[in-house]
């Protein structure tokens, strides 16, 4: 299948990687453009594996304030070089970083941060759920849904597992592999913070259609 010029670009618009790679994905697709994007997310991969046990000491701290100052979030985002942390690309991602937290709300960056004690009472949960249903299925069966249930879980809660808002083809982990390979050192998401104004405060809950009642039941007996 024949490509053109103009997906070469479409390419590089959907995935930020190089022309000459954009290119060799669409010859080696044979002009596919979703298998030629598979095979540059492959690639990066590859490419953030190899990087993936360097330092990144360096980068920004990256904030984003919404919704006329009602939610805040800080988020560290690390990479190896001074260089790296002032390009376009380091600083979009951060950016969109910061607005998936302040979209999505997520608890944890990574699977690795989830505490263990608290998957497992998840995990029964959904066992326990899916047991006391009318007509219970095998146990094996079972399992398999709790499993998918906890990936579910894992995709609320952790930001590299949550789908890019901007692009719900692909998570923020696969983003982070992207902005590595294409900025050529290693990139991680190490923290962040979010805060949401009035969050965790008890708030009163007004009862109108009640004070109207009592007021009306007062002005008849008072009438």
């Amino acid at each position: 299948m024949a490509f053109t010029s103009k997906d070469v670009m479409d390419l590089r618009a959907r995935t930020g990687a190089g022309m000459m790679d954009c290119k060799k994905a669409l010859t080696e697709a044979d002009g596919d453009m979703d298998k030629a994007v598979t095979i540059l997310r492959e690639k990066g991969a590859a490419t953030a594996a190899k990087k993936a046990g360097r330092v990144a000491a360096e980068g920004i701290v990256e904030s984003y304030i919404h919704m006329g100052g009602k939610i805040g979030v800080l988020v560290e985002v690390n990479c190896e070089t001074d260089f790296v942390a002032k390009s376009d690309d380091f600083k979009t991602f951060a950016h969109d970083v910061a607005l998936q937290i302040a979209s999505m709300k997520p608890t944890y960056v990574s699977i690795e941060e989830v505490d263990a004690k608290a998957v497992e009472a998840e995990r029964e949960i959904y066992k326990a759920q899916a047991l006391s249903e009318p007509k219970p299925k095998p146990m094996n069966i079972i399992e398999k849904m709790v499993d998918g249930r906890i990936a579910k879980y894992y995709k609320e809660v952790c930001l590299l597992e949550q789908d890019f808002f901007k692009d719900p083809g692909k998570t923020i982990k696969q983003y982070q592999t992207e902005i590595t390979a294409k900025v050529g050192e290693k990139v991680a998401i190490r923290r962040f913070v979010r805060y949401e104004m009035g969050e965790g405060i008890e708030k009163r809950k007004d009862d109108y259609l009640g004070e109207i009642s009592e007021n009306l039941a007062k002005m008849q007996q008072n009438g």
